[in-house]
């Protein structure tokens, strides 16, 4: 079974990619952040069209994330339980489903903008948030995994130069701290490195040509529990879809499982 990660930074703008690289892959389960929709946007059709089903949590401009899978999709929950809100506003960042042999939560979680903002508060309150939220199903016997956008860099190895970040958010100690927090709930890193290249970051500013000069970060992860981790026979960064024209600043994270 493939599942796989992918921030698309608009799925309208990304909706033929998207559909091109679901069939050629072969992806049964997709977890999709930063649709920017509404859910009456969203391309229910074209998806079914090729077998997926899709759950969505999206709004409208920003924000908004989705499950789309082939393998079966039942008890959806919306958005985090008792999660925090922002401006008075519940923002579309996280979406449940089981999917046939397991269970997955697509997240995206707040950016945080700068250290002394208000945002960055409500991203620690967040992760809090979620992680209370995923307790239960990492604790169970079902393959579980929280995947997606985390806005944080786990260690310096994961941006490609650490002193560029001083004082800037996704490398303080308080959000590392909170992604450690929500792998003391039995959650490990499936995605670890060394993969097939040194650096297997996930993310490339559009600015200053730095997917070209691989200067990037890692923060789009996948967090599983033992069955889940268990069961994992291969995982990798797509670059490929970060290429060319027309592409996420982000590119897929794809995980091969035995189940």
């Amino acid at each position: 079974m493939r599942i796989a990660t992918w921030n698309v930074n608009s799925i309208t703008a990304r909706l033929p990619r998207l559909l091109a690289w679901l069939e050629s892959t072969g992806t049964d389960v997709l977890c999709i952040q930063e649709t920017k929709c509404t859910a009456e946007q969203f391309p229910t059709e074209a998806l079914r069209e090729l077998g997926y089903e899709s759950a969505v949590n999206a709004t409208g401009r920003w924000n908004g994330v989705a499950i789309v899978s082939r393998a079966g999709l039942s008890d959806v929950v919306t958005g985090l339980p008792d999660g925090p809100a922002y401006d008075a506003v519940q923002e579309p960042r996280a979406i449940g489903a089981t999917c046939g042999p397991l269970r997955l939560w697509s997240v995206y979680v707040p950016n945080g903008r700068e250290v002394e903002h208000e945002h960055y508060a409500y991203k620690l309150r967040w992760f809090e948030a979620l992680r209370t939220a995923v307790a239960a199903d990492a604790a169970g016997a079902l393959p579980f995994a929280v995947i997606g956008d985390f806005n944080v860099a786990p260690t310096d190895e994961d941006v490609w130069d650490p002193a560029l970040f001083e004082g800037a958010t996704h490398v303080t100690p308080a959000e590392r701290a909170a992604l450690a927090a929500l792998r003391e709930e039995g959650l490990s890193d499936v995605v670890p490195r060394p993969l097939k290249y040194d650096h297997p970051y996930t993310f490339w500013d559009y600015r200053e040509l730095r997917f070209p000069k691989n200067k990037g970060m890692r923060i789009d992860l996948v967090y599983g529990n033992a069955p889940f981790t268990a069961a994992v026979k291969d995982s990798y960064v797509d670059r490929e879809e970060r290429k060319g024209k027309g592409a996420s600043d982000h590119a897929p994270v794809v995980v091969d499982l035995d189940l």
